[in-house]
């Protein structure tokens, strides 16, 4: 199956998720974490990923930390706060009646 492109306006949903459970990942790591997770079907392009963090931070849903990895390379690790956790609530339960919506529409079109 090829690789999909996260689908559009998802993102911040994957992102939020997977920050939830596994706090202080860098990009390249939520990528990973994103393709990995979703059995290699999604994944998160650098191009689309980057101005999302950029944009989740400055709403004040993640928080980011630059910090030294044990190999001496600095990294820009990200973890959820509080309205981060408030907005994955909201995001949630966005997907969850789109969804219902779209299985609406496959069974009865």
């Amino acid at each position: 199956m090829a690789k999909t492109d996260a689908l559009q306006g998802s993102l911040d949903l994957l992102v939020l998720k997977i920050l939830s459970r596994r706090p202080r990942l860098h990009g390249y790591a939520i990528m990973a974490a994103i393709a990995d997770t979703s059995g290699e079907v999604l994944r998160a392009e650098e191009g689309s990923l980057y101005p999302a963090l950029y944009r989740m931070e400055e709403a004040g849903w993640i928080r980011a930390e630059w910090i030294k990895k044990d190999t001496g390379r600095r990294a820009r690790v990200y973890e959820l706060t509080a309205a981060g956790k408030k907005q994955l609530g909201a995001e949630e339960s966005r997907w969850q009646a789109v969804s219902v919506a779209i299985n609406r529409v496959l069974r009865e079109a």
